[in-house]
């Protein structure tokens, strides 16, 4: 065995040294027969490089597709197939989504004019690009630093229909690298030609219009096929900035625009100097149009709601249908112009540039929604799609989880003190700390300690002694209840949580909180209260089609959450967004450096959430919540209950009855200069005051008993500072 190991070992050891002897011998003809050097290397090393390089980037180009190409399917064209027809609350007709391109129009039939300013203004070298122009973009880079500002855009036509297509309005840089990948996509999947009859059909053109052919219609009264020179310079003129330069709402810059856009068709070698004098001297005249209420940011979300409905099968088969909506115009343009007036008066001097607004019903009924400063500017529904931290107005949440406990009350007493989970401490607004206070004063002064007491308190009645275990379990808790009340955002579990630094959206606030003024009951937004097939079948009712609405607060819960809220209003945070006469509750918020401010209230009649902030996060100058949000709540929320009957807030049930009373003992004819109907501020303050009174006679407040959001020792705990 020996010998053999030898034999083996030996025998091993030669065939290997003469193979390697071999491939040496071998390497060395193969080296001097293809050994290249001077230039010629240079070059072969550079492509090997190259290769390697390409090879990296390739992989890294795919890496980053993947997101973009995952935004198309096999029927990418056809996706929105649904046609909608929307009618507000009271059965008139406000907008139409779904399939916005006009193929009675081929591209072969619009004007030459129209498509020779849109090339030579948007894009042109549309036709000699791969979808990415970098020439073009290199141009508009050079113009934009020499005027000082955005002068050109450095987007292709192909990236622009891809942002139509597929992406929102968002700036950030996955939305960019999405967008140049749609493009190439696009690039490869259509011709030219296609592409550009694809975007004339469907970019939005300002009034509502999407598309040439209806912008056509709308402004000029007339079909595309019939326009001048002049409508083809000022439709052009649109795209870029529909709202900025809609002849409607600013003819004499639509005017200005158009002007440009004839120049460039000059530059770009399609018309002379000569040719556009007439079109220069002789500007478009649009036909005359009131500024219109466009709710475009509700339709958009409508529409979405509407293809959800479609999708669970809910709609049988049709894909032309005519929805009623909860849709009322009048509290819409209301919450327009608040908006607008409000940042253009306080805009500058808070440095706040983007609000969101949502008014429902209580019952989810969407009324109005503003989804952002300008729907020209950004389709970006900033009420449905923008995550924000709620600051304060989150601790409501927290607030009706511990009164579902039992064990605390509105009078109960509680301890602002310093509070510690680990090294993370909050601190009040003021720096300051209260002492005991009622739970009620707790919550109308938004002080911050007490609700992160309230998670490690719930935490503790289910067992667990460590202050940082015992809160994680009543986080667990408040995320439960908030999600069962309308938060569908991820609530992310922090130590913060309970003072707001989770993020949520508009709509859900608002539904969240119409489970306050509804009495307790889930309140899920909705969109279409019926729907109707092109030939009129209705197929579709909320209220026979949906399942009964889950109640998940107690009616003792609710009634102390509304009387802490209405605290608010009244003697806390949110006094600017008390409304006269009614009964109004809510919450405001603040977060760190500024960043968001909320204002989110009710009355019996109508929920509405307001916020002001910046799309960047960039921090305010020093914006709160009870400043604009709760100016603008006021403005939309005061017009939306004149003429009304008012409806009491679970808890205030009394209010109604005074009010009866009131007005039977009323004089038939009104004092000189009140409007008919109208009650006198005094009489508002009496019929508040007896409400109060039957308040506390009817049905006494039990649980007057003081709890210490304390240990069982009455210390508090192992907290450290």
């Amino acid at each position: 065995m020996l010998g053999f190991d030898a034999w083996l070992n030996d025998g091993l050891y030669t065939g290997g040294r003469s193979f390697g002897e071999a491939y040496g011998r071998f390497a060395e003809r193969i080296q001097r027969r293809f050994r290249v050097t001077g230039v010629t290397r240079l070059v072969l090393d550079l492509a090997s490089e190259g290769v390697t390089l390409g090879l990296a980037g390739g992989v890294v180009m795919l890496t980053l597709a993947q997101s973009a190409f995952n935004q198309t399917s096999e029927n990418w064209l056809k996706a929105p197939d649904l046609a909608v027809t929307f009618l507000d609350r009271y059965g008139t007709e406000v907008g139409r989504r779904g399939i916005k391109h006009d193929d009675s129009l081929r591209i072969d039939e619009f004007p030459d004019t129209l498509i020779k300013a849109l090339i030579s203004t948007e894009d042109r070298r549309f036709y000699e690009h791969w979808g990415i122009d970098p020439i073009g973009t290199l141009r508009a880079v050079t113009v934009n630093a020499r005027g000082g500002g955005h002068v050109q855009g450095g987007s292709s036509l192909s990236q622009q229909l891809a942002k139509n297509l597929f992406l929102s309005n968002e700036r950030s840089l996955e939305r960019k690298i999405n967008e140049a990948f749609l493009a190439l996509w696009l690039e490869f999947h259509l011709t030219k030609n296609e592409i550009l009859k694809l975007y004339l059909d469907r970019a939005y053109m300002g009034g509502g219009t999407f598309g040439a052919a209806a912008a056509a219609d709308y402004y000029f009264g007339k079909s595309l096929k019939d326009i001048t020179l002049p409508e083809a310079a000022m439709l052009a003129g649109l795209f870029k900035a529909p709202t900025k330069y809609a002849p409607h709402v600013n003819l004499p810059a639509a005017r200005a625009r158009a002007a440009d856009v004839l120049h460039n068709m000059v530059e770009a070698g399609y018309l002379t100097e000569g040719q556009i004098q007439s079109a220069l001297r002789n500007p478009a005249t649009p036909v005359t149009r009131s500024r219109d209420i466009s709710a475009d940011y509700y339709l958009d979300w409508a529409f979405n709601e509407i293809k959800k409905l479609a999708d669970e099968g809910k709609l049988k088969k049709e894909r032309v249908l005519v929805v009623k909506t909860p849709l009322d115009l009048s509290i819409q343009k209301r919450a327009d112009q608040a908006v607008e007036n409000v940042l253009r008066q306080f805009g500058d001097a808070f440095d706040v540039e983007q609000a969101a607004l949502v008014t429902m019903d209580p019952d989810g009924a969407v009324r109005a929604m503003v989804g952002g400063a300008d729907y020209g500017q950004s389709q970006f529904n900033r009420a449905t799609d923008a995550l924000r931290q709620p600051g304060s107005s989150f601790k409501p949440y927290v607030y009706a989880a511990a009164l579902a406990t039992g064990q605390w009350r509105p009078e109960s007493k509680v301890v602002d003190r310093p509070v510690c989970i680990g090294n993370w401490c909050p601190a009040n607004y003021g720096r300051s700390f209260a002492g005991t206070v009622p739970l009620w004063v707790a919550v109308a002064k938004s002080i911050n300690t007490i609700p992160v007491q309230f998670s490690i308190a719930m935490g503790k009645q289910l067992g667990e002694s460590h202050d940082a275990r015992a809160a994680k379990l009543g986080r667990a808790k408040i995320i439960t209840l908030a999600h069962k009340m309308g938060i569908t955002s991820n609530l992310v579990d922090s130590v913060s949580l309970p003072i707001g630094s989770a993020e949520v959206t508009v709509i859900d606030q608002a539904a969240g909180y119409a489970v306050f003024a509804n009495g307790g009951k889930r309140a899920k937004p909705y969109a279409a209260t019926e729907i109707r097939t092109g030939a009129g079948e209705v197929i579709y009712r909320h209220d026979a089609s949906e399942a009964p609405p889950e109640q998940l607060l107690s009616t003792r819960v609710v009634a102390d959450m509304n009387f802490m809220l209405n605290k608010v209003v009244d003697e806390g945070t949110g006094r600017k967004a008390a409304v006269e006469g009614v009964r109004t509750a809510g919450k405001s918020g603040t977060t760190n450096a500024y960043r968001d401010a909320w204002f989110v209230g009710y009355t019996g009649n109508l929920v509405t959430a307001v916020w002001y902030g910046n799309d960047d996060h960039s921090s305010t100058k020093n914006l709160t919540g009870g400043s604009l949000p709760a100016i603008t709540f006021h403005e939309v929320m005061a017009p939306a209950h004149q003429g009304i009957e008012l409806k009491p807030l679970p808890g205030f049930e009394s209010d109604k009855a005074a009010a009866r009373n009131a007005q039977a003992a009323a004089p038939t004819t009104p004092p000189p200069g009140a409007p008919a109907g109208a009650l006198s501020r005094r009489s508002f303050e009496v019929l508040g005051g007896l409400g109060q009174l039957f308040r506390s006679v009817d049905s006494p407040r039990p649980g007057r008993a003081a709890f210490n959001v304390l240990d069982r020792s009455g210390s508090a705990g192992n907290s450290s500072n």
